[in-house]
């Protein structure tokens, strides 16, 4: 019978019984010795080693028989052969067919995966893509906080070369300090984001080399399933293989098959998730950032503005006064004039009062009286005395008091000088330098 696995192409010999020699039956001679026989020398060579009749029949009849059964067993061999070969042929038609349509559900299996799969990879480099654009806007974002960093710090360099009184820890100092600790932090809180979206990338990448391997997987399978799908009797490129007929021992199984797959793609969507998220956490970082620095910005201008208008204002409060002061100064130096004048003024009526007691003092005997006159010439030089003395106490009170004037103006002067070089670093080079400060786009990355 032929073997369950093979494939009946044509109708099998019909089976015979094979040919084979009757045995031989040695027939002893009976020599006859009796009275009445001869010597049977003539007759002796017809009669030796020959078969009897009965032999002869039975003989023959075996031989009808054997070829009846042979025949019988022929016909019933061909009959069950033929049964057999249609059988065959049948089950090997079915098994082919059931084979085939398991292929072609395994190849629709393989196109849903492998599509899945390509839909994962593309999806992925597309949102690799986006990611790489934002972290592009995160390094120019990082490039752009340079500016600012440098203009706040300048401008505390300026300020340090203010003078005297005016070198104060005013609210553009700590505007400005707050400033320069809010672009450090970040410029911390960018690099951080970076390297976050590094390796969120690095993540993209891998996952997308394990599905586009697992897609060239299913692709190189689908190519092997949909030739083998194509393969039938008529092919020519068919042969045998029989060591094919086992399964591998490293075979997976459909479960693990499509979990591979599975697997995959969720890790891969999880990926996508985790770099969609990121991106929406760094375009809110990049607006925060852009809007926290325009914010802290206008502040330090603000405090600029309000620092400079107090200078200004105690500038010409300063200046009017030194007005005042220069003019208390003319009117003090005419005072002293005067008063100058006043007392050399006195020295004439002094001198004739003094010179009229002297001359009285050479009155001879009883006419040197103190009489009326005598006492009011007295009198005339003690007043005029008192007068000078007040007018020389006046005189040193006015000299000091122009000393003092005259201190005043010089500090005035110095003070105006000092709000004049504070006014020219807070205006003309601090708030002139803060003219390049980056614009909202540029901090929030898209220049």
């Amino acid at each position: 019978m032929a073997q369950a696995g093979v494939l009946l192409t044509k109708e099998p010999a019909p089976q015979a019984v094979p040919a084979s020699d009757l045995p031989v039956k040695v027939c002893e001679v009976a020599l006859n010795t009796g009275p009445d026989s001869s010597s049977g020398l003539a007759t002796a060579g017809f009669r030796t080693a020959k078969y009897l009749l009965p032999e002869w029949r039975r003989s023959n009849s075996d031989l009808y028989h054997k070829a009846f059964t042979g025949c019988e067993q022929a016909e019933r061999g061909r009959a069950e052969a033929k049964e057999l070969a249609e059988h065959a042929a049948a089950t090997a038609q079915r098994a082919q067919q059931d084979s085939t349509a398991a292929l072609g559900q395994r190849l629709q299996d393989i196109h849903f995966w492998k599509a899945e799969l390509q839909k994962e990879i593309e999806d992925l480099d597309a949102e690799t893509g986006l990611l790489a654009a934002q972290k592009l806007r995160l390094e120019k974002a990082l490039d752009a906080t340079k500016v600012p960093y440098a203009i706040a710090t300048d401008n505390l360099q300026c300020r340090e070369r203010r003078q005297l009184l005016d070198l104060v820890s005013d609210e553009v100092e700590r505007e400005l300090l707050k400033e320069a600790e809010l672009i450090r932090n970040i410029q911390e809180l960018l690099k951080r984001t970076l390297t976050q979206a590094g390796n969120q990338m690095r993540l993209n990448r891998d996952h997308k080399e394990v599905c586009e391997m697992d897609w060239s997987d299913k692709v190189e399978t689908y190519n092997i399933d949909d030739k083998c799908g194509r393969y039938s009797n008529q092919s020519t490129n068919i042969q045998f293989h029989p060591s094919s007929m086992k399964f591998e021992e490293s075979a997976s199984t459909p479960e693990t098959w499509a979990k591979f797959s599975h697997d995959n793609i969720y890790r891969a969507e999880r990926e996508k998730l985790a770099s969609i998220n990121l991106r929406a956490l760094i375009d809110n970082i990049l607006h925060d950032v852009s809007e926290d620095l325009r914010m802290q910005c206008a502040a330090v201008n603000e405090a600029f503005a309000k620092r400079c208008e107090e200078l200004d204002d105690t500038k010409h409060k300063l200046e009017h006064h030194l007005k005042k002061i220069l003019k208390e100064i003319g009117d003090q130096e005419a005072n002293i004039a005067a008063l100058k004048e006043a007392i050399r003024d006195k020295e004439a009526p002094m001198k004739v009062a003094q010179t009229r007691l002297y001359d009285r003092s050479f009155r001879p005997n009883i006419e040197l009286c103190r009489d009326e006159a005598q006492f009011r010439l007295i009198s005339e030089a003690e007043e005029l005395t008192e007068s000078i003395e007040s007018l020389k106490k006046k005189l040193l009170e006015s000299e000091q008091s122009l000393r003092n004037l005259e201190d005043t103006r010089m500090n005035l002067e110095k003070e105006i000088a000092v709000k004049t070089n504070s006014i020219f670093i807070d205006r003309q080079k601090c708030m002139a330098h803060r003219t390049r400060y980056p614009v909202v786009l540029k901090l929030a990355g898209y220049q």
